[in-house]
Protein backbone atom coordinates (compact mmCIF):
# COMPACT_ATOMS: atom_id res chain seq x y z
CA UNK A 1 0.00 0.00 0.00
CA UNK A 2 1.62 3.35 -0.87
CA UNK A 3 -1.24 6.66 -0.08
CA UNK A 4 -0.19 9.90 -0.72
CA UNK A 5 -2.65 12.74 0.74
CA UNK A 6 -3.77 15.30 -1.16
CA UNK A 7 -0.97 17.15 -3.66
CA UNK A 8 -1.23 19.58 -6.13
CA UNK A 9 1.80 19.42 -8.32
CA UNK A 10 2.70 23.04 -9.74
CA UNK A 11 4.74 22.62 -13.41
CA UNK A 12 6.88 25.26 -14.14
CA UNK A 13 7.01 23.69 -18.09
CA UNK A 14 2.98 24.42 -17.78
CA UNK A 15 3.59 27.97 -17.05
CA UNK A 16 6.03 28.92 -19.54
CA UNK A 17 4.40 27.50 -21.98
CA UNK A 18 0.93 29.65 -21.24
CA UNK A 19 3.55 32.63 -21.26
CA UNK A 20 4.22 32.22 -25.13
CA UNK A 21 0.77 30.99 -25.88
CA UNK A 22 0.04 34.97 -24.27
CA UNK A 23 3.19 36.51 -26.13
CA UNK A 24 2.19 35.27 -29.33
CA UNK A 25 -1.38 36.53 -28.90
CA UNK A 26 -0.15 39.99 -27.86
CA UNK A 27 3.38 40.33 -29.04
CA UNK A 28 3.63 43.84 -29.45
CA UNK A 29 2.41 44.45 -25.63
CA UNK A 30 4.83 44.49 -22.01
CA UNK A 31 3.13 42.07 -19.69
CA UNK A 32 2.30 42.95 -16.29
CA UNK A 33 1.69 39.07 -14.83
CA UNK A 34 -1.15 38.48 -12.13
CA UNK A 35 0.02 36.75 -9.28
CA UNK A 36 -2.13 38.06 -6.51
CA UNK A 37 -4.00 35.47 -3.88
CA UNK A 38 -0.92 33.43 -4.07
CA UNK A 39 -0.71 33.19 -7.94
CA UNK A 40 -3.69 32.52 -7.73
CA UNK A 41 -3.38 29.46 -5.43
CA UNK A 42 -0.01 28.24 -7.29
CA UNK A 43 2.39 29.39 -5.12
CA UNK A 44 3.39 33.35 -5.78
CA UNK A 45 7.00 32.90 -4.90
CA UNK A 46 7.32 29.54 -7.33
CA UNK A 47 5.39 31.39 -9.99
CA UNK A 48 7.47 35.16 -10.25
CA UNK A 49 10.98 33.41 -9.65
CA UNK A 50 9.88 31.10 -12.69
CA UNK A 51 9.21 33.91 -14.86
CA UNK A 52 10.40 36.73 -13.93
CA UNK A 53 13.04 37.00 -16.25
CA UNK A 54 10.25 37.25 -19.39
CA UNK A 55 7.73 39.61 -18.19
CA UNK A 56 7.51 43.68 -17.51
CA UNK A 57 5.68 43.37 -13.98
CA UNK A 58 3.91 41.64 -11.60
CA UNK A 59 0.60 42.69 -10.62
CA UNK A 60 -0.79 42.10 -7.22
CA UNK A 61 -3.81 43.38 -5.05
CA UNK A 62 -2.19 44.05 -1.34
CA UNK A 63 1.12 45.47 -0.32
CA UNK A 64 2.05 42.16 1.69
CA UNK A 65 1.96 40.53 -1.00
CA UNK A 66 4.02 42.77 -2.88
CA UNK A 67 6.74 43.03 0.16
CA UNK A 68 6.69 38.83 0.10
CA UNK A 69 7.72 38.94 -3.27
CA UNK A 70 10.63 41.59 -2.41
CA UNK A 71 11.49 39.54 0.50
CA UNK A 72 12.58 36.61 -1.76
CA UNK A 73 14.42 38.23 -4.34
CA UNK A 74 12.01 39.22 -7.17
CA UNK A 75 13.32 42.51 -8.52
CA UNK A 76 11.02 43.56 -11.59
CA UNK A 77 8.60 46.25 -10.50
CA UNK A 78 5.44 45.59 -9.03
CA UNK A 79 1.97 46.93 -9.01
CA UNK A 80 -0.63 47.43 -6.48
CA UNK A 81 -3.72 46.39 -8.90
CA UNK A 82 -6.20 47.79 -5.90
CA UNK A 83 -3.90 50.93 -5.09
CA UNK A 84 -2.53 51.63 -1.34
CA UNK A 85 -4.42 51.28 1.34
CA UNK A 86 -3.10 54.57 4.24
CA UNK A 87 -0.40 56.77 3.60
CA UNK A 88 2.08 54.79 5.69
CA UNK A 89 2.11 52.54 3.08
CA UNK A 90 3.57 55.20 0.41
CA UNK A 91 7.29 55.81 1.46
CA UNK A 92 7.79 51.76 1.73
CA UNK A 93 6.19 51.54 -1.83
CA UNK A 94 8.72 54.25 -3.07
CA UNK A 95 11.91 52.33 -1.35
CA UNK A 96 10.49 49.07 -2.63
CA UNK A 97 9.63 50.22 -6.52
CA UNK A 98 6.36 49.33 -5.88
CA UNK A 99 3.65 51.14 -8.62
CA UNK A 100 0.44 51.97 -7.04
CA UNK A 101 -2.82 52.21 -9.06
CA UNK A 102 -4.98 55.35 -7.82
CA UNK A 103 -9.03 55.20 -8.36
CA UNK A 104 -10.21 57.97 -5.68
CA UNK A 105 -10.30 61.48 -4.52
CA UNK A 106 -8.82 60.04 -0.57
CA UNK A 107 -5.79 58.25 -2.25
CA UNK A 108 -5.24 61.84 -4.39
CA UNK A 109 -5.17 63.65 -1.16
CA UNK A 110 -3.01 61.54 0.31
CA UNK A 111 -0.47 62.03 -2.20
CA UNK A 112 -0.80 65.25 -2.36
CA UNK A 113 0.77 65.85 1.35
CA UNK A 114 3.23 62.63 1.24
CA UNK A 115 6.57 63.03 1.59
CA UNK A 116 8.72 60.50 0.34
CA UNK A 117 12.32 59.56 -0.26
CA UNK A 118 11.57 59.65 -3.84
CA UNK A 119 8.93 59.69 -6.58
CA UNK A 120 6.60 56.72 -6.90
CA UNK A 121 5.09 55.16 -10.57
CA UNK A 122 1.02 56.14 -10.52
CA UNK A 123 -1.23 54.71 -12.81
CA UNK A 124 -4.93 56.23 -12.99
CA UNK A 125 -7.44 53.50 -12.79
CA UNK A 126 -10.51 54.69 -14.96
CA UNK A 127 -13.82 53.43 -14.68
CA UNK A 128 -15.04 52.77 -18.39
CA UNK A 129 -18.04 50.82 -17.35
CA UNK A 130 -17.08 48.25 -14.26
CA UNK A 131 -18.11 50.44 -11.73
CA UNK A 132 -15.99 48.75 -9.23
CA UNK A 133 -13.08 50.81 -8.69
CA UNK A 134 -11.69 54.01 -11.01
CA UNK A 135 -12.51 57.54 -11.73
CA UNK A 136 -15.28 58.52 -13.58
CA UNK A 137 -15.27 59.01 -17.09
CA UNK A 138 -15.78 63.15 -16.42
CA UNK A 139 -13.48 63.21 -13.37
CA UNK A 140 -10.34 62.12 -15.67
CA UNK A 141 -9.13 65.03 -16.76
CA UNK A 142 -8.92 66.92 -13.26
CA UNK A 143 -7.05 63.87 -11.54
CA UNK A 144 -4.67 63.88 -14.57
CA UNK A 145 -4.12 67.70 -14.18
CA UNK A 146 -3.68 67.13 -10.63
CA UNK A 147 -1.26 64.48 -10.36
CA UNK A 148 1.10 65.60 -13.24
CA UNK A 149 1.40 68.55 -10.57
CA UNK A 150 2.49 66.43 -7.65
CA UNK A 151 6.58 66.08 -7.49
CA UNK A 152 5.53 62.76 -5.36
CA UNK A 153 5.27 60.72 -8.48
CA UNK A 154 7.13 59.97 -11.57
CA UNK A 155 6.21 62.07 -14.66
CA UNK A 156 4.65 59.59 -16.78
CA UNK A 157 1.59 58.27 -15.32
CA UNK A 158 0.15 54.88 -16.94
CA UNK A 159 -3.97 54.52 -17.47
CA UNK A 160 -5.64 51.33 -16.56
CA UNK A 161 -9.19 50.36 -16.69
CA UNK A 162 -10.80 46.87 -16.48
CA UNK A 163 -13.39 44.81 -18.37
CA UNK A 164 -16.62 44.01 -16.64
CA UNK A 165 -17.66 41.50 -19.72
CA UNK A 166 -14.80 40.21 -21.67
CA UNK A 167 -16.03 36.79 -21.99
CA UNK A 168 -19.25 37.81 -23.27
CA UNK A 169 -18.41 38.02 -27.21
CA UNK A 170 -21.84 38.67 -27.98
CA UNK A 171 -21.92 41.45 -26.12
CA UNK A 172 -21.28 45.16 -26.96
CA UNK A 173 -20.30 46.19 -24.05
CA UNK A 174 -16.50 45.35 -24.26
CA UNK A 175 -16.55 47.12 -27.62
CA UNK A 176 -17.89 50.55 -25.76
CA UNK A 177 -15.37 50.11 -22.91
CA UNK A 178 -12.29 49.93 -25.14
CA UNK A 179 -13.89 52.99 -26.88
CA UNK A 180 -14.79 55.28 -23.63
CA UNK A 181 -10.85 54.29 -22.69
CA UNK A 182 -9.38 55.37 -25.88
CA UNK A 183 -11.55 58.43 -26.30
CA UNK A 184 -10.50 59.70 -22.51
CA UNK A 185 -6.56 59.22 -22.91
CA UNK A 186 -5.77 59.96 -26.20
CA UNK A 187 -4.75 63.30 -25.91
CA UNK A 188 -2.82 62.30 -23.10
CA UNK A 189 0.67 60.93 -22.38
CA UNK A 190 1.03 57.82 -20.50
CA UNK A 191 1.10 54.15 -21.53
CA UNK A 192 -2.45 52.49 -21.19
CA UNK A 193 -3.79 48.94 -20.18
CA UNK A 194 -7.27 47.59 -20.52
CA UNK A 195 -6.61 43.77 -21.09
CA UNK A 196 -6.74 40.70 -18.55
CA UNK A 197 -7.26 37.53 -19.27
CA UNK A 198 -10.51 37.91 -21.34
CA UNK A 199 -9.31 40.69 -23.31
CA UNK A 200 -6.03 38.70 -24.39
CA UNK A 201 -8.26 35.89 -26.04
CA UNK A 202 -10.97 37.92 -27.48
CA UNK A 203 -10.57 41.53 -28.24
CA UNK A 204 -7.18 42.52 -30.09
CA UNK A 205 -7.82 45.77 -29.99
CA UNK A 206 -7.50 46.06 -26.38
CA UNK A 207 -3.82 44.71 -26.38
CA UNK A 208 -2.44 48.42 -26.41
CA UNK A 209 0.73 49.06 -24.23
CA UNK A 210 0.27 46.60 -21.44
CA UNK A 211 -1.88 43.45 -21.21
CA UNK A 212 -2.61 41.87 -17.45
CA UNK A 213 -2.95 37.99 -17.84
CA UNK A 214 -3.75 36.46 -15.07
CA UNK A 215 -6.12 33.32 -15.32
CA UNK A 216 -5.51 32.15 -18.28
CA UNK A 217 -1.39 32.23 -17.31
CA UNK A 218 -2.53 29.14 -15.07
CA UNK A 219 -3.68 27.27 -18.10
CA UNK A 220 -7.45 27.89 -17.11
CA UNK A 221 -10.06 29.35 -19.55
CA UNK A 222 -11.96 32.36 -18.05
CA UNK A 223 -14.79 31.43 -20.04
CA UNK A 224 -16.93 27.96 -19.97
CA UNK A 225 -14.43 26.10 -22.23
CA UNK A 226 -11.40 24.70 -21.41
CA UNK A 227 -7.84 26.48 -21.50
CA UNK A 228 -6.72 23.02 -24.07
CA UNK A 229 -8.91 25.33 -26.61
CA UNK A 230 -6.62 28.21 -26.50
CA UNK A 231 -3.48 25.74 -26.70
CA UNK A 232 -3.38 26.26 -23.23
CA UNK A 233 -2.11 23.39 -20.46
CA UNK A 234 -2.89 23.37 -16.76
CA UNK A 235 -0.43 24.89 -14.29
CA UNK A 236 -1.73 22.50 -11.64
CA UNK A 237 -3.10 19.45 -10.98
CA UNK A 238 -4.67 18.47 -7.90
CA UNK A 239 -4.73 14.91 -6.81
CA UNK A 240 -4.84 12.16 -3.89
CA UNK A 241 -4.93 8.60 -3.33
CA UNK A 242 -7.92 6.03 -2.39
CA UNK A 243 -7.45 5.16 0.90
CA UNK A 244 -10.39 2.37 0.85
CA UNK A 245 -12.34 0.69 -1.39
CA UNK A 246 -15.35 -0.88 0.40
CA UNK A 247 -18.37 -3.36 -0.87
CA UNK A 248 -21.20 -1.25 -0.92
CA UNK A 249 -25.27 -3.26 -0.93
CA UNK A 250 -28.70 -1.46 -2.72
CA UNK A 251 -30.31 0.46 -0.98
CA UNK A 252 -27.25 1.67 1.26
CA UNK A 253 -26.39 5.65 1.95
CA UNK A 254 -23.08 7.10 2.62
CA UNK A 255 -21.64 9.44 3.86
CA UNK A 256 -23.32 12.61 6.38
CA UNK A 257 -27.23 12.68 6.19
CA UNK A 258 -27.28 9.83 4.17
CA UNK A 259 -28.14 12.25 0.86
CA UNK A 260 -27.13 9.29 -1.73
CA UNK A 261 -28.63 5.83 -1.83
CA UNK A 262 -26.78 3.34 -4.00
CA UNK A 263 -29.24 2.28 -6.53
CA UNK A 264 -27.66 -0.87 -6.66
CA UNK A 265 -24.47 -2.87 -5.32
CA UNK A 266 -21.17 -1.14 -6.22
CA UNK A 267 -17.93 -0.76 -4.54
CA UNK A 268 -17.41 2.91 -3.28
CA UNK A 269 -14.20 4.62 -3.26
CA UNK A 270 -12.55 6.63 -0.24
CA UNK A 271 -10.47 9.14 -1.25
CA UNK A 272 -8.43 11.50 1.04
CA UNK A 273 -8.95 15.05 0.45
CA UNK A 274 -12.07 17.35 1.72
CA UNK A 275 -13.55 20.04 2.57
CA UNK A 276 -10.20 20.58 5.00
CA UNK A 277 -8.11 20.79 1.68
CA UNK A 278 -10.32 22.99 0.47
CA UNK A 279 -12.67 21.10 -1.89
CA UNK A 280 -15.66 22.13 -1.93
CA UNK A 281 -18.00 20.26 0.52
CA UNK A 282 -21.53 21.02 -1.36
CA UNK A 283 -20.55 19.44 -4.52
CA UNK A 284 -23.74 17.85 -6.26
CA UNK A 285 -23.80 14.49 -6.78
CA UNK A 286 -21.98 12.85 -10.05
CA UNK A 287 -19.20 15.35 -9.77
CA UNK A 288 -16.51 14.06 -11.98
CA UNK A 289 -13.13 12.59 -10.76
CA UNK A 290 -10.28 10.94 -12.60
CA UNK A 291 -9.38 7.43 -11.58
CA UNK A 292 -7.32 4.83 -13.51
CA UNK A 293 -8.32 6.37 -16.68
CA UNK A 294 -11.92 7.25 -16.16
CA UNK A 295 -14.20 9.23 -14.83
CA UNK A 296 -16.04 8.40 -11.64
CA UNK A 297 -19.20 9.74 -9.94
CA UNK A 298 -19.18 11.62 -6.38
CA UNK A 299 -21.72 10.21 -4.13
CA UNK A 300 -22.65 11.46 -0.57
CA UNK A 301 -21.41 14.66 1.00
CA UNK A 302 -18.14 15.75 0.87
CA UNK A 303 -16.47 15.63 4.33
CA UNK A 304 -13.75 17.50 6.21
CA UNK A 305 -11.41 15.03 5.19
CA UNK A 306 -12.93 12.38 2.83
CA UNK A 307 -14.88 12.10 -0.27
CA UNK A 308 -16.52 8.92 -1.82
CA UNK A 309 -16.96 7.67 -5.68
CA UNK A 310 -19.10 5.20 -7.19
CA UNK A 311 -16.10 2.50 -8.42
CA UNK A 312 -19.08 0.65 -10.13
CA UNK A 313 -19.60 -3.26 -9.34
CA UNK A 314 -17.13 -4.33 -11.51
CA UNK A 315 -14.14 -2.18 -10.87
CA UNK A 316 -10.91 -3.29 -10.09
CA UNK A 317 -9.14 -0.43 -8.54
CA UNK A 318 -7.24 -0.42 -5.09
CA UNK A 319 -5.92 1.45 -2.24
CA UNK A 320 -3.06 3.47 -3.21
CA UNK A 321 -4.59 4.21 -7.05
CA UNK A 322 -4.02 8.25 -7.53
CA UNK A 323 -7.50 10.19 -8.15
CA UNK A 324 -7.57 13.13 -9.95
CA UNK A 325 -9.62 16.31 -8.90
CA UNK A 326 -8.23 18.41 -11.71
CA UNK A 327 -5.36 18.82 -14.20
CA UNK A 328 -5.08 17.81 -17.31
CA UNK A 329 -6.38 14.35 -17.59
CA UNK A 330 -9.98 16.28 -16.24
CA UNK A 331 -9.59 20.28 -16.96
CA UNK A 332 -10.94 22.63 -14.08
CA UNK A 333 -13.42 24.28 -16.35
CA UNK A 334 -15.15 21.09 -16.82
CA UNK A 335 -15.60 20.49 -12.65
CA UNK A 336 -16.33 24.28 -12.33
CA UNK A 337 -19.32 23.95 -14.83
CA UNK A 338 -20.71 21.02 -13.21
CA UNK A 339 -20.65 22.31 -9.58
CA UNK A 340 -21.11 25.69 -10.39
CA UNK A 341 -18.08 26.72 -8.80
CA UNK A 342 -16.03 29.13 -11.29
CA UNK A 343 -12.55 27.73 -11.52
CA UNK A 344 -11.20 31.01 -10.27
CA UNK A 345 -12.53 29.89 -6.72
CA UNK A 346 -11.25 26.07 -6.93
CA UNK A 347 -7.81 26.91 -7.06
CA UNK A 348 -7.73 29.92 -4.37
CA UNK A 349 -9.56 28.25 -2.04
CA UNK A 350 -7.11 25.30 -1.60
CA UNK A 351 -5.60 25.06 2.00
CA UNK A 352 -2.02 24.74 3.60
CA UNK A 353 -2.79 21.01 4.40
CA UNK A 354 -2.34 20.33 0.63
CA UNK A 355 0.60 19.27 -0.25
CA UNK A 356 2.58 21.73 -3.19
CA UNK A 357 5.30 19.77 -5.57
CA UNK A 358 6.91 22.16 -7.84
CA UNK A 359 8.10 19.69 -11.07
CA UNK A 360 9.37 20.75 -14.47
Amino acid sequence: MNVKPATAKISSRALKHNLAVIKQKAPHSKIIAVVKANAYGHGVVFVASTLEKDVDCFGVARLEEALALRSNGITKPILLLEGFFAEKDLPILAVNNIETIVHNHEQLEVLKRAILPSPIKVWLKIDTGMHRLGVALDEVEEFYQELKKLPQIQPHLGFVSHFSRADELESDYTQLQINRFLSVTQDKQGERSIAASGGILFWQESHLDWIRPGIIMYGISPTDTVGAEFNLTPVMNLKSSLIAVRNHKKGEPVGYGGIWTSPCDTKIGVVAIGYGDGYPRDVPEGTPVYLNGRIVPIVGRVSMDMLTVDLGADSQDQVGDEAILWGKELPIETVAQFTGILSYELITKLTPRVITEYVD
